[in-house]
């Protein structure tokens, strides 16, 4: 209860302050470069974080397990290397346009919602506040929203914004299809990754290497079934917002995956040993800074 009343109470302060606690538009960073030393360390700091997420998300892409899982799932060297591409061709383009869609989205509603009477507000704040996602609080009684009387859930965004463009509904449905096609193909072979992992360098490799083929292919499918139920548990619990979340699996692909990839292959004195104990440096590192 403590945990909670503490992060509401943070995030009605942020929203209290200027442009509910974002800096202005045109600021690249929070904080001030040619401010007070506070200002200064809150502008290096977000540059930092910034320069690091996008480090992240860079070679934390070439290190995830299910892009990794492209090299398994064609017959030879040459569509391989073409399934890569167009994987990564497509995560390449999510990563240019993601920016331009959030830039919209806060342009929309920045320029038509904030400061519009609550009367006369577009009919996608009532629709998708009926579900949880928008909520307004008119503070003051004026009759007029307010930045901070306005909150949009994050995970909403992606869905809002067809219909900030004003595109008819269905097509917010349409994109949550995609988005759900997405994350279930995402989670296919994070899961197969996983189970394979667990089941033939853990079991096989090192517990039981006289086991049967029949035998590891049950424990593939017992422990595939685990890790979806642990998977599921954890995401029903919501621990933060996807935006966190999609950040952290970088980061940790990123520190715990990357290195070992890339010293396996262009290091020749790489063992196990130094893979395994890397992996865990870097994961290790990468939550104690989360």
């Amino acid at each position: 209860a403590k945990e909670a009343w503490t992060k509401a109470k943070a995030a009605n302060e942020a929203r209290a302050k200027p442009l509910a606690g974002m800096p202005r538009h045109a600021q690249q960073f929070a904080g001030d470069p040619n401010g007070d030393d506070k200002a200064k360390e809150a502008f290096d700091k977000d540059r930092r974080n910034f320069l690091a997420l996008v480090f992240c998300l860079m070679v934390g892409t070439a290190a995830l397990p299910h892009i990794l899982m492209r090299y398994y799932t064609t017959p030879t060297v040459r569509e391989a290397r073409s399934s890569v591409f167009w994987s990564l061709f497509f995560i390449f383009l999510l990563y240019v346009t993601a920016p331009a869609y959030a830039v919209f989205a806060k342009w929309e509603v920045y320029s038509s919602v904030v400061g519009s009477n609550i009367a006369s507000l577009p009919h996608w704040v009532a629709s998708w506040g009926k579900v949880g996602l928008v909520r307004i609080e008119d503070m003051n009684g004026d009759g007029v929203l307010q930045l901070a009387e306005l909150t949009i859930n994050s995970d909403a965004i992606l869905l809002l914004v067809p219909e900030l463009a004003g595109l008819p509904y269905v097509v917010s449905g349409l994109v949550a299809a995609g988005g759900l096609a997405a994350a279930l193909s995402t989670a296919d072979g994070l899961l197969l990754t996983i189970s394979h992992a667990l089941s033939h360098d853990l079991y096989y490799k090192m517990i039981n290497p006289a086991a049967s083929t029949q035998r590891r292919l049950v424990i593939t499918k017992s422990q595939l079934l685990v890790v979806a139920v642990v998977a599921a548990w954890v995401a029903s619990m919501r621990p933060d917002s996807i935006l966190f979340m999609v950040g952290a699996a970088f980061s940790i692909a990123a520190s715990a995956f990357f290195p070992a990839l890339v010293l396996g292959i262009f290091w020749k004195r790489a063992n196990k040993w130094g893979a395994v104990s890397g992996m865990l440096a870097g994961m290790g590192i990468t939550l104690y800074y989360i």
